[in-house]
């Protein structure tokens, strides 16, 4: 399989996963044009849709791309039922689609429904997890984010994490803005400006990555605990965390 991203909007990631026989799933088209547009020109035939959540950047293309493959599978959360999903998928179930078996995770905090589906060694998690961030919570609490994020920590290593936004080079600005003199962040930082300079894209990046760059991932670090105890007692895990979306909020 061949992993590709087609950006549309601002700064949003429509995944898209093909076999060498030209047939392909396709991740939160939130606009339709631009998956036409691969669809053409690559010569892909769409065998289904995954949704993660109901926002109109992630489904707003769903629609148009019905009318255009009529019959076309669309797996999402009970949030999109009006966006176009006529295949509600939950925790735990299994969808199977080419040659992959994807494991539906729910992951509350940005939406209540939101959903991620892994199929080793993909990971499409929405606006989850971003690579050194999280996302913010809409409808959900830090502490359904908090384990959402130890749920897709369960993961392999080597997990590729396919999320929905190009953020990171300002995700890694705020986590130095926290640790401005932990050495890993800064020289990620740097990687990240200069890819970013070219117009090149920071995704995927791995779960092994992230559990070094992305403090929400952190939150039992000791250098992260003692600047967090300089403005309060906090210390257990999911109140670091909590306390850390506070900050981004505002940052």
């Amino acid at each position: 399989m061949n992993l590709n991203s087609i950006p549309a909007f601002q700064d949003n990631y429509i995944w898209v996963l093909n076999n060498e026989s030209g047939k392909c799933i396709i991740v939160d088209p939130g606009e339709a044009a631009p998956v036409l547009n691969a669809l053409a020109k690559n010569n892909w035939q769409p065998e289904a849709i995954l949704l993660t959540h109901h926002h109109h950047d992630h489904v707003g293309g769903v629609k148009e791309l019905l009318q255009s493959f009529p019959g076309l599978v669309v797996y999402g959360p009970e949030e999109t039922q009006d966006k176009g999903t006529n295949r509600v998928v939950r925790e735990g179930d299994k969808v199977n689609i080419l040659e992959y078996e994807f494991s539906v995770i729910a992951t509350p905090g940005h939406t209540l429904g939101h959903l991620c589906y892994f199929s080793f060694p993909y990971l499409f998690c929405g606006d989850t997890m971003f690579s050194g961030g999280c996302g913010r919570l809409f409808e959900g609490t830090p502490e359904q984010m908090y384990e959402s994020f130890q749920k897709l920590n369960k993961l392999p290593a080597e997990t590729l994490i396919c999320c929905a936004h190009e953020y990171t080079e300002s995700n890694i600005k705020f986590a130095l803005s926290i640790l401005p003199e932990d050495q890993v962040l800064i020289r990620y930082y740097r990687k990240v400006k200069e890819l970013r300079a070219k117009n090149q894209a920071t995704l995927p990046t791995t779960l092994q990555i992230e559990r070094e760059i992305n403090l929400f991932l952190r939150t039992e670090d000791n250098d992260l605990k003692g600047v967090i105890k300089t403005e309060t007692n906090l210390q257990q895990p999911e109140q670091i965390f909590a306390w850390l979306r506070a900050k981004k909020d505002s940052f």
